[in-house]
Parts: C-alpha cells; structure tokens; sequence
C-alpha cells in the first residue's frame, strides 16, 4: 500500500495508527474499523494526514476524512452528493452540493458491504475525472 509522508520520521499510517490508538475507547474501535474496510475495498488506497491532523484516504483523489469528535466518527466524502447511497449509509451533511457523511455513534455499526460498495464508487469516480454523475438522458 502506498503511504504520503506525514511528518518528518513518521508515515501518515503511523500516525492515522496512534490516532486510533490514542482515542482508547469505542471511537478508536470504530474508526480503526473503518480503516480496515476502506483497505479492503481498496487495497491501493493512500493514507494522508492532513489539516492538522485529520486522517483521509485517496485514490487519484480524496475518497474520504475520518474525524472523531466527542460523541461521532464521522466519515466525509468529498464528492458524496454524487454517489449513490442504495444502503443509505449517509446520515450527515445532506444538504451539500458536495459532501456527504456518515455518522457513527457509541454502539452503531455501518453496514460492511455497503460501505465497500461507497469506497469502490468513490474510487470509480474519481478516476473517471468527473464530480458529478452526467445529466444527459439514457438513450
């Protein structure tokens, strides 16, 4: 798996790993297990950390950031608005022209499939260059 450098030493995924590994409770538990499934469904994905210290996977473009916060993980897809979401696993930012999220809170778990399903259309669609589905009419 590819890695971007992160700090001076340290690889993005040691320090996405001691993120997880700091939080002790079941918000390292929940982001440590949506890390591995976004690897699983993309095992070429790349781990970055970025804006001061914020987790985040790409693949020729962002796919997703995993935040954790008092009460929620929350997982922000950057072109989430143009992702087709049949498992309705977004729950936060609906109202975006361009992000959507998804919230995890104490006890809640996500969908395995489903959430794969999203990596793998984010990934697609990232690599298709565009940032939202075409309007055109099927013909």
């Amino acid at each position: 798996m590819k890695k971007s450098a992160a700090r001076e030493g340290e690889s993005a995924a040691e320090l996405i790993s001691k993120r997880i590994a700091a939080l002790g409770d079941w918000r390292g538990k929940a982001l440590g297990r949506m890390r591995k499934l976004i690897k699983e469904a993309d095992p070429d994905v790349v781990e970055e950390w970025k804006w001061m210290g914020t987790p985040l996977w790409s693949h020729d473009g962002i796919i997703c950031t995993g935040e954790s916060y008092k009460n929620v993980v929350k997982l922000t897809f950057s072109k989430g608005a143009s992702l087709k979401d049949p498992g309705r696993l977004f729950n936060s930012r609906l109202d975006g022209n361009a992000r959507r999220a998804i919230d995890i809170h104490q006890g809640e778990e996500v969908d395995e499939s489903a959430f794969k399903a999203l990596i793998r259309q984010a990934v697609a669609l990232n690599r298709s260059g565009k940032s939202k589905p075409s309007k055109k009419a099927k013909s």
